[in-house]
């Protein structure tokens, strides 16, 4: 008893202590990618030129450091949809690959991207690659904003969390989103909002809007798609890592496996837990990263491991907070190609 109280002391203490970083570094991690070598898959038709940035969005800066712009795969279609809630448009990424067929159920997996990051972040070369040979759907949402954190609980003092001074019921300008007569919003890999759209004018109910939101988009390409129920897929990273293991565990009926990666969910739901013991779950976590530390995806860990669940967990030595994004992408669809309900 003695233990689990230190474990949760230190786990929060780490959540306010990497608050800063967490916000401030994830920009530059979730831009950070090496260019894919593999060749282009036949596939759904290419991404059209980028329309003109949404009113607020930051403009395009000069390479460096990982804050330049990131060019879209070409492969992946950027698609808005109505959300009626905030009456905006909001982004979302998707990639279909040639093997799904319109007659044949196909796998489908949902990828969240961290604080700061947008519908394109987690669209790496190499997972739409895994997506092409596997024959999956691969569906990125926005999750109404880059701070929505997927309906999981915001530590408190980490952007993303409910503005102390905001108005009960207002709902804020969305920087991530256009009204329904402005153009696509496409958003920069990674990048950070800027201006109003840094957290401070955002909606006090932005997780239940972020939550509802990814939802939705998932319906409508379950709508669009003949989407295999028993084969569909969550993944996340940092912020969406915590949304991933939020939604595994609000929603079990609608994955077949999950997988976190560097989770900033600094406070172990094992009563959440307790109550999915079948779900598979991965964790992969880098031991150099100094945003979210290796002890909180641990104690995630060693709660599954004392409830006897299926989980596995990877440690990926000199791995950092952004490199783990694309470094074990083969190991995550390894693991759910494993796993149907």
């Amino acid at each position: 008893m003695a233990r689990r109280f230190t474990v949760m002391v230190l786990l929060r203490a780490g959540a306010f202590a990497a608050c800063a970083q967490l916000a401030v570094a994830y920009p530059f991690v979730a831009a950070a990618q090496q260019p894919g070598s593999a060749q282009q898959a036949a596939g759904p038709p290419a991404q059209q030129p980028a329309a003109p940035p949404a009113p607020g969005a930051p403009a395009a800066q000069a390479p460096g450091r990982g804050r330049g712009p990131q060019p879209v795969d070409p492969r992946v279609q950027i698609r808005t949809h109505h959300f009626a809630d905030t009456n905006e448009n909001i982004p979302y990424a998707l990639f279909v690959s040639s093997k799904v067929k319109k007659d044949q159920k196909a796998p489908m997996i949902v990828t969240l991207h961290g604080l700061g990051g947008t519908h394109t972040t987690m669209m790496r070369p190499n997972a739409i690659d895994l997506a092409e040979d596997g024959g999956y759907i691969l569906l990125a949402p926005m999750g109404y904003n880059p701070r929505g954190w997927f309906g999981a609980p915001a530590p408190q003092g980490r952007r993303g969390a409910p503005p102390a001074t905001a108005a009960p019921g207002a709902v804020a300008p969305n920087p991530a989103a256009s009204s329904p007569s402005a153009a696509t919003a496409q958003g920069r890999r990674g990048a950070a909002p800027a201006g109003p759209g840094n957290g401070a004018s955002d909606p006090p109910n932005l997780r239940q809007l972020s939550e509802k939101e990814t939802l939705q988009v998932i319906e409508l390409v379950r709508q669009e798609f003949t989407v295999d129920e028993a084969r569909t897929y969550l993944m996340g990273h940092s912020m969406g890592g915590a949304g991933t293991l939020y939604l595994a565990i609000t929603y079990p009926q609608r994955w077949a496996a999950v997988a976190a990666i560097a989770p900033a969910a600094f406070s172990v739901d094992r009563e959440g837990l307790a109550r999915i013991p079948k779900m598979p779950v991965m964790i992969v976590h880098g031991d150099m990263d100094t945003v979210v530390p290796t002890s909180v995806g641990r104690a995630w860990v060693e709660a599954m491991k004392s409830l006897q669940m299926n989980y596995q967990y990877i440690e990926v030595p000199g791995g950092d907070h952004g490199s783990v994004i694309s470094s074990h992408q083969a190991n995550i669809f390894a693991f759910f190609a494993k796993h149907s309900r």
